[in-house]
């Protein structure tokens, strides 16, 4: 494959609705050649979104799409990838989507196990409703919500990859777009591994973010040397919440253990995905009415 297979933008007649200099383009351009690099083909992928700028992407990449609703994009990838577990499914949207509306389903979704991917476009503000704090804004970010006379910002920044290692989620890792090699080869780890994986992206948003910089970013951050062991989960936690710098690459990577669809036992028996088997429409009628009578 190659990543022109996967680029949607040269036959249709829409421009891109992100602002010139924004990370989207970036994580857009590196997703499409990590599905290119990993040979995966797009009638045989899934990326899922939510609401927002970043959540805009899968409808710039030639793929299969299901755009849910604010926050609730993880669900929907759970049950597509139950349904049909010969597809590679990823979410993905901003830090206010998955970690602000979809805080609880991003929670529950590490505790499930689903073999999925999620990958977080993390510019620590509201880039499609004008620049209000997010989720991950830092104290003291002044918006026009937040305003300097009250302080900016006053509550602690939300810590995505701190919450991972507590959740035991099977993989959790961190990327800085403006550097787009290791990018791409930290997004390509987190597709090939088994089970839920979450890779928080840092990516500026040069509208509405004049502080969290693509030079900010490439000042307060470092990579993970080769000598870092994933495996340790204390460690992970310690490097989860450093932030005078904040440590790029595989944080944490759980032991191997079962998915959610291997737990679900849908498959136990019959490998055939869930679209490929009859339905028995006696049995449905009986747990609906099972259900209703139960109310």
């Amino acid at each position: 494959m190659k990543p022109d297979d996967f680029e949607l933008m040269n036959d249709v007649q829409y421009d891109i609705a992100w602002c010139p200099g924004c990370g989207n383009y970036q994580i857009r351009n590196a997703l499409m050649l990590v599905l290119a690099e990993l040979n995966l083909k797009p009638q045989e992928t899934v990326i899922v979104s939510g609401i927002g700028q970043a959540a805009k992407t899968p409808h710039y990449v030639r793929t299969n799409v299901f755009n849910g609703l604010h926050g609730r994009a993880l669900p929907a990838a759970m049950a597509i990838k139950a349904a049909n577990p010969g597809l590679t499914v990823i979410a993905e949207s901003g830090d206010g989507c998955m970690y602000g509306e979809g805080g609880n389903h991003l929670m529950h979704t590490m505790l499930r196990n689903p073999d999925i991917t999620v990958f977080v476009h993390n510019n620590m503000v509201y880039g499609l409703t004008k620049g209000q704090a997010s989720p991950t804004s830092q104290r003291g970010f002044e918006t026009p919500v937040q305003t300097a006379d009250r302080q900016g910002v006053t509550s602690e920044p939300f810590n995505p990859l701190a919450l991972g290692v507590a959740m035991n989620a099977s993989f959790v890792a961190r990327a800085f777009i403006g550097d787009t090699e290791q990018t791409k080869e930290i997004m390509k780890k987190a597709i090939q591994h088994k089970g839920f994986s979450l890779v928080d992206i840092f990516q500026p948003c040069v509208t509405y973010n004049k502080i969290n910089t693509f030079r900010w970013f490439k000042s307060n951050t470092y990579y993970l040397d080769d000598e870092y062991d994933p495996t340790d989960r204390l460690a992970a936690f310690e490097k989860s919440i450093e932030h005078d710098k904040y440590p790029l690459g595989v944080l944490y990577r759980s032991l191997p253990r079962a998915t959610f669809e291997e737990n679900s036992g849908i498959y136990d028996v019959d490998e055939r995905p869930l679209f490929q088997r009859a339905l028995d429409k006696k049995k449905l009628k009986e747990l609906i009415q099972t259900k209703v009578s139960g109310l």
